[in-house]
């Protein structure tokens, strides 16, 4: 059984997930949440401290011992064949993940394209 994250650790982790993603050919962006889209018409400033993990990722874990479950919006780019950027998201992040998490049981990834640009 692994030690439960801290709210810090979990951003750090969905961080981490993100870069990942953002790695993958394909991918344009993830998809921004209301905060992102509220904070572009802002002035820039640097990121605060426990600032909410990446949009377009959601790490949640329904039970202490079971496996976490990744949810990950993306926007993939119009020339690229949206099954693949799909597919080649949930591979990738699998493969970081069984590096940041080994412990079993082994977290599920599911990717959902929701838009193209």
């Amino acid at each position: 059984m692994t030690a439960p994250l801290t709210s810090s650790a979990r951003t750090a982790l969905a961080e981490k997930v993100a870069a990942t993603v953002e790695s993958v050919p394909g991918v344009a962006f993830l998809r921004p949440g209301l905060a992102d889209r509220l904070r572009s018409t802002l002035p820039r400033s640097a990121p605060a401290a426990g600032a909410a993990p990446a949009a377009g990722v959601r790490l949640t874990r329904p039970r202490e011992d079971g496996p976490w479950h990744v949810e990950i919006h993306v926007v993939a780019l119009r020339q690229a064949r949206t099954v693949e950027v799909a597919r080649a998201v949930r591979d990738a992040v699998e493969l970081r993940l069984a590096v940041l998490l080994p412990a079993p049981p082994a977290p599920t990834v599911a990717v959902t394209v929701t838009g193209l640009v």
